[in-house]
């Protein structure tokens, strides 16, 4: 339960819906035991068991309330018979008798409307926040992570709360007023047989907790597991090309069927411990029904202290306590699936970005004015630094290029610079200002990337150029394709720019998407450029085209180029050389050459 306190919170913006739900089911438990109460006149002129009484009752205490209101309804049928007859107060009776059914069935649906607003309102804002949360995270928390466990717990998960924020209302309103109202109706009705009835009550469900108990880590296993094969799923319809190529079908089928097998197992256990809950409920309760009629009979038969129709409307009364109660102990397994569930779901929730903005963190609003500054930099992805005292200053308006092998920590120079990651030691300043200091959302508007996986979006060309920029013309996205290289193949297309491209942008060829990639970020029009290997999808006349494109973009802008052919950034003004995380060689291309140092090395390796 201490999970469901959480989520209760997010009821708050639908509490009026909560609200007349809480009155429909008072009235629905109310109509519920007055069903079975009105029973009793038409008992009592069918069999003709009670004496007339032709003077209202006096009330005479809370000790007498029985008396009283036996006498009230005696008074009533007989008042009624001596003017309108038997058979007409038995038809009078029916009517109420099918009219406080009415009205229950009438408040129960009202019940049910209500809280449809509330669990659905429950289930978007959860979703919302949770999908928010999830894209604000930062990438370091997803490499820990299963894409199929995240979908998992966004989409499954949050379903068993809402379902189960049904249950925990029903268990806190509806069922139990119902055996409210029906235990002060059997108290009024025979107070010694009430009494009776509590003490086999607790036995009954202290029998059925036990029951639960397990429930939440059998709920947990099967959860954890539905997000190990959506993982499979989601990794094999990203790497179809590979797993058909090389003839790995069975390999992961077999993955994906173990992960089911044990889905299977865990889901067996889970229903039948569930399942038996109905049963057991059911059983309890009939064996409760049986001892009254064992004691209650006593009483009618023997002792003579109950009338035989106040015994027929008691049993009545008590059969209307096993289906609450029966929904008692569903929605208490319900409760305890849904508190793991609600477990995994604020398991995301509540991390922490360690990016989260500071909250006195500044608003870059005066753009880019000096210079990009690494000081001291130091940084690791897990055990090992990639980068180790980095240090470099980049003017505004020049172009600077990072070459090496891979894992010489050129990528990560764009992760950080970008704020994908932050530093483990030292800092990274824009205009003297620590990028940890500036908002990220003022910070990234500052800078367009191109990175070396072309990512698109299953989407039209238009909104994939559009990406995170409002109000842009379609001539300034056209000018943008065509600064890219795109346009001529765009306008080829059968929609030209509102064709989808697909999931990923599979309809389009490597070199397109690439140039698709490099338009975004010409549309976006940035002070500053950060290229990660932006034309290593190009083929070679379009990597001419492109580059010619991206020198002219680049004049008069601060670029940062992760380079993988060194022959793209041969104009750069500073050309960097890294071999593990540290700079080895610096300058232009001609200085570099003239070293004779590494960089000539690489140069000459690719130009073989």
């Amino acid at each position: 339960m201490k999970y469901f306190k959480q989520i209760l919170v997010y009821a708050k913006p639908y509490k009026v819906y909560g609200f007349f739900n809480i009155i429909s089911n008072i009235f629905y438990a109310l109509f519920g035991t007055l069903a079975f109460v009105s029973l009793m006149p038409m008992l009592k002129v069918l069999f003709k068991s009670a004496d007339p009484i032709n003077t209202p009752p006096t009330y005479n205490g809370i000790s007498k309330l029985g008396d009283y209101i036996e006498n009230s309804i005696n008074y009533f049928i007989t008042q009624k018979v001596n003017n309108e007859g038997e058979l007409k107060a038995l038809l009078f009776m029916i009517v109420i008798i099918i009219s406080t059914f009415l009205l229950k069935n009438i408040f129960g649906y009202l019940a049910m409307y209500f809280i449809t607003f509330l669990r659905n309102g429950v289930l978007k804002d959860v979703r919302n926040d949770l999908y928010e949360k999830t894209v604000d995270l930062p990438l370091a928390y997803f490499s820990e992570k299963r894409k199929g466990d995240i979908i998992a717990r966004i989409s499954t998960d949050v379903l068993e709360i809402q379902h189960s924020f049904l249950s925990i209302l029903e268990l806190i309103v509806r069922e139990p007023l119902t055996i409210i109202f029906t235990v002060v109706a059997m108290l009024a009705l025979s107070p010694q047989l009430t009494l009776f009835v509590f003490i086999f009550i607790p036995i009954a469900g202290f029998v059925i907790s036990l029951v639960g108990k397990s429930l939440k880590k059998k709920s947990d296993s099967v959860q954890r597991e539905q997000g190990q094969f959506l993982s499979i799923v989601e990794e094999t319809l990203g790497g179809l090309r590979v797993i058909k190529g090389f003839n790995a079908e069975g390999y992961f089928n077999q993955k994906f069927q173990d992960s089911t097998s044990r889905f299977y197992h865990f889901s067996n256990k889970l229903l039948n411990r569930q399942n038996l809950a109905s049963p057991l409920s059911e059983f309890l309760g009939i064996g409760v029904i049986a001892i009254l009629l064992w004691y209650g009979g006593s009483l009618v038969l023997v002792d003579k202290t109950l009338a035989p129709d106040a015994f027929i409307v008691y049993m009545g009364l008590a059969y209307n306590i096993l289906t609450p109660a029966k929904a008692i102990s569903k929605a208490v397994y319900g409760v305890k699936k849904g508190d793991a569930a609600a477990e995994r779901v604020l398991e995301i929730l509540n991390t922490k970005s360690p990016l989260a903005d500071k909250a006195n963190a500044t608003v870059k609003q005066n753009g880019f004015t000096s210079s990009i500054t690494l000081e001291n930099v130091s940084f690791k992805y897990e055990d090992e630094y990639v980068l180790k005292n980095f240090s470099l200053e980049i003017p505004k308006g020049k172009t600077v290029a990072f070459v090496g092998q891979s894992g010489s920590g050129k990528s990560t120079i764009a992760n950080l610079l970008t704020r994908f990651y932050d530093v483990n030691e030292g800092s990274i300043k824009i205009d003297g200002i620590d990028i940890r200091d500036i908002t990220k959302k003022s910070l990234r508007d500052l800078q367009g990337l191109v990175s070396q996986d072309s990512i698109l979006f299953n989407d039209t060309i238009k909104n994939n150029i559009l990406l995170g920029v409002n109000g842009k013309t379609d001539d300034e996205i056209i000018a943008a394709a065509k600064i890219a290289n795109a346009h001529e193949f765009i306008k080829d297309l059968p929609k030209g720019y509102n064709t989808n491209i697909g999931d990923s942008g599979n309809k389009l060829s490597g070199g397109q998407k690439q140039r698709l990639s490099i338009a975004r970020a010409v549309l976006k029009n940035p002070p500053i450029m950060i290229l990660d290997e932006a034309t290593s999808a190009l083929d070679t006349e379009s990597e001419r085209l492109v580059q010619d494109a991206l020198e002219k973009m680049m004049q008069n802008r601060t670029s940062v180029v992760i380079a993988h052919r060194l022959s793209t950034i041969q104009k750069a003004d500073l050309i960097v050389v890294l071999q593990k995380g540290k700079i080895i060689e610096q300058g232009t291309h001609n200085e570099l050459i003239e070293n004779n140092d590494m960089y000539k090395k690489l140069v000459e390796m690719q130009t073989i």
